[in-house]
């Protein structure tokens, strides 16, 4: 109880603070903050804080072209990626009540890649710089298929998982299939596609993500409450008067609008949704995912993978999603001899 504090902003409303937590937020917001700043500065061309922040104030400068066009605005969407990733994991992590499951997991990077393939094979699109409707779509239609398939008098989280696991593997077939049978500029146009990258991408993006997450707001403070019981068995859960399917179903929904609206903008990125929960709860140290801090470790982490990638052997530019999974891939093996 110690580490807890109660306010009162008006006699009948009352919130519950985690202390630690509320540290770790501003904490994790000034390196955040940091981190923007340093993937503003450097590059192949170095620019000073101070002319960057000239730039940003005053829209013109030699810099203009280098900062305000082509860094922020990649900076600002990898940072809006990495929450809704961030945030996508911590909620299907609660469903599931398993760090080992992602927004992957059930399907909808998966689904996003193979709306892609369809919609490029049946030429309704005919470049990938299209496609974040069509993978926002695909993203969500698998995650429902999963949803429905997993349906048995209720949804256990470990029938959820493995469904998931089941749909993600027949959709990656569909996948393969079609990059071994396409044209090779059509197969090189997928393929970067679905390493996940921020090149070339800016407020274009940014902007129908951004406004996914102000909406998702109020959505989100219900999801703050309703996964405290989730994190107790179903029974224990029930007999508190929470109806345990509707809020597994509305917590999910949340998760995979989030999750596919991320991957629309930026293409599949693993990884993030996978460690940003679980590196915040270790953070914080409370027994439920802490979603704030979930939305901004994911987006301290992409924005320093996305300049890591930037600048580790440059004038080559690793994409994003790549650098993510091999950061990634050790931690998961960890996590797994930990359990």
């Amino acid at each position: 109880m110690k580490a807890r504090t109660v306010l009162r902003p008006t006699p009948t409303v009352s919130l519950l603070l985690h202390r630690r937590s509320a540290v770790v937020a501003l904490g994790l917001l000034a390196l955040l903050t940091a981190v923007m700043l340093a993937s503003a500065c450097l590059g192949q061309t170095y620019v000073s804080p101070a002319e960057v922040w000239h730039t940003l104030r005053t829209g013109t400068g030699p810099d203009q072209l280098v900062v305000g066009e082509l860094r922020v605005p990649r900076i600002v969407l990898g940072a809006l990626v990495g929450a809704a990733l961030g945030l996508s994991g911590a909620l299907v992590q609660t469903v599931t009540r398993n760090p080992l499951a992602s927004p992957d997991v059930i399907g909808v990077g998966h689904g996003a890649a193979a709306a892609t393939v369809l919609a490029l094979t049946t030429g309704v699109i005919s470049s990938p710089g299209a496609l974040p409707l069509v993978s926002v779509a695909g993203g969500l239609a698998a995650a429902a298929l999963v949803y429905v398939l997993a349906w048995r008098h209720g949804m256990q989280p470990s029938r959820f998982v493995l469904t998931g696991v089941g749909i993600g593997v027949a959709l990656s077939a569909v996948v393969q299939l079609y990059l071994t049978d396409s044209e090779l500029e059509a197969a090189e146009q997928i393929k970067l596609w679905l390493t996940g990258s921020l090149n070339g991408r800016g407020y274009e993006q940014a902007g129908p993500l951004a406004a996914v997450l102000l909406l998702s707001l109020p959505a989100l403070g219900w999801a703050g409450r309703a996964s405290l019981p989730l994190g107790l068995d179903p029974d224990t859960a029930s007999a508190l008067g929470v109806r345990v399917d509707r809020a597994r179903l509305g917590l999910t929904v949340l998760g995979v609008v989030l999750a596919a609206t991320a991957t629309g903008a930026a293409g599949p990125i693993g990884f993030v949704a996978l460690t940003a929960p679980q590196l915040a709860r270790r953070l914080t140290r409370t027994p439920q995912l802490p979603l704030l801090n979930a939305a901004l470790t994911g987006a301290v982490i992409l924005v320093a993978a996305d300049l890591a990638a930037r600048t580790l052997v440059p004038p080559l530019e690793i994409p994003v999603g790549a650098l993510t999974a091999l950061v990634g891939g050790p931690y998961l093996l960890w996590l797994l001899g930990k359990r």
